[in-house]
């Protein structure tokens, strides 16, 4: 990260983020700005707490088994040959240093812990991150959905939980470990839910003790819908597709408490739960509302529709941060989705390089064409430029489609393997959840030893 490493004189586009927008940013940059010339004279940064990019609509793929983790990320270093990639969280964005303050990976061993990075073009991409309630039991109990670690632990955990259950004998910690509670039915809350009940019930053939039937899915929505990406048809379909696999789908019901794994909700039912998955929203990175840039009352930045930000020069959002504007309907904002994420990238890359060369840059605007919903193998709902597909179409229709979306071809090659090898060889259902806690053996052989001397 040392300045030796820019030339004199380079102007420096910094992007925040390594999610959809700033990824997908950065490669458009780097593939139009070529040459060694322009190399020389305009340096890329991208800084980003991991050194890869999740793509999330498959995150529910990978925990149920039908992907590889790794094969879900894209490795920003190797994508983003032409830019610099720092890997550290920013802590603070002061447009009037021109600057972001990065706490880079193992700050603990930087003497100086908090490292300045300069720039003369800003990109904001830090995305969102859950957006939680102050309910009892919820931070102790709950867990998210947005991360390939909180996917893989997930997957790792329904399946404890079915060795638990096929282990103990005491019928109140056997319904408590079948018990498994998502709050949310947004597009992660019900593919997660999907996924890892459909993993789940294939699981139970090999639990000869266990009957798929004893297990308790329970989704819970706040409001009278699901889905309201894919219309309010498809959304009442997917309500029924569940209920009719045995999940419970309680719409109109909040979750009030969740001390030591006791769910309580607002229609009065009380149970225990082994699993509790929390997908009830989103809200922007907090660094946004930390920073000197104007936002909204929800704390988003204030974007124009060329994705800049407001009266601010030389700096730009889009994304889950950023509040910019619906062209297509007047007074609306464009919904925090990695369909609008992957376009405005495209269109805020474009307007940074119609800067640089003095030419007008141009509004994003997009065309509608869809949702889709993976709920399992052969699983799915979509609504795609107003045609309506259930079932294994809007299944395929769904893998297709974000296949297309992600970047190298490498990882494509990879997840259309992963598919392949699925459909001749049964799911894994082993447990490697003791890769959670990796030297827990160690510590007690450690101290074992010490109490043999």
């Amino acid at each position: 990260m040392s300045a030796q490493s820019i030339p004199d004189g380079a102007t420096r586009i910094v992007i925040v983020g390594g999610g959809y927008v700033g990824t997908y940013t950065a490669l458009r940059l780097q593939r139009r700005l070529k040459g060694p010339l322009t190399r020389r004279e305009i340096v890329i940064t991208v800084i980003n707490p991991q050194s890869y990019m999740t793509y999330q609509p498959f995150l529910p793929e990978a925990a149920a088994g039908n992907l590889e983790p790794r094969h879900v990320v894209a490795p920003l270093r190797k994508i983003l040959r032409r830019c610099r990639v720092v890997t550290g969280h920013v802590t603070r964005i002061s447009h009037a240093r021109r600057c972001v303050s990065v706490c880079p990976a193992g700050a603990d061993a930087v003497p100086d812990g908090l490292v300045d990075v300069p720039y003369d073009y800003l990109v904001v991409a830090v995305g969102s991150v859950s957006r939680t309630l102050p309910i009892p039991g919820l931070a102790e109990c709950g867990i998210g959905f947005k991360t390939v670690e909180e996917a893989i632990y997930l997957r790792n955990h329904v399946l404890r939980q079915l060795d638990i259950a096929a282990s103990v004998r005491d019928p109140r910690a056997r319904q408590r470990a079948l018990t498994f509670v998502f709050v949310g039915g947004g597009f992660a809350g019900v593919e997660a839910l999907g996924e890892l009940e459909d993993m789940a019930r294939d699981a139970c053939r090999w639990y000869p003790g266990l009957d798929a039937r004893e297990m308790r899915w329970i989704l819970v929505e706040a409001t009278d819908r699901i889905l309201p990406e894919v219309g309010a048809e498809m959304g009442r379909w997917t309500v029924a597709a569940l209920r009719a696999r045995g999940i419970e789908v309680r719409l109109n019901t909040l979750l009030k408490s969740a001390e030591d794994h006791r769910i309580v909700l607002s229609d009065g039912d009380a149970f225990d739960a082994g699993t509790l998955v929390w997908t009830a929203g989103v809200k922007p990175h907090p660094v946004v509302r930390e920073s000197d840039l104007p936002i909204d009352d929800k704390g988003r930045l204030k974007a124009t529709a060329e994705l800049t930000v407001e009266g601010v020069p030389h700096v730009y959002a889009a994304g889950d941060n950023a509040a910019v504007p619906d062209l297509t309907s007047p007074g609306a904002y464009t919904a925090p989705n990695a369909q609008h994420a992957v376009r405005q990238a495209k269109r805020l890359a474009d307007n940074i390089i119609a800067d640089l060369r003095g030419l007008p840059r141009k509004p994003y605007v997009h065309k509608y064409v869809g949702s889709v919903a993976s709920l399992g193998l052969r699983k799915g709902v979509a609504n795609v430029y107003g045609i309506q597909l259930t079932g294994a179409p809007a299944w395929f229709l769904h893998r297709t489609y974000h296949l297309s979306r992600m970047p190298t071809l490498n990882r494509k090659i990879r997840i259309t393997g992963d598919w392949t090898l699925a459909a001749f060889f049964q799911r894994e259902i082993v447990s490697l959840g003791a890769l959670q806690a990796p030297r827990k053996e160690f510590e007690l052989a450690a101290g074992r030893r010490q109490l043999d001397r």
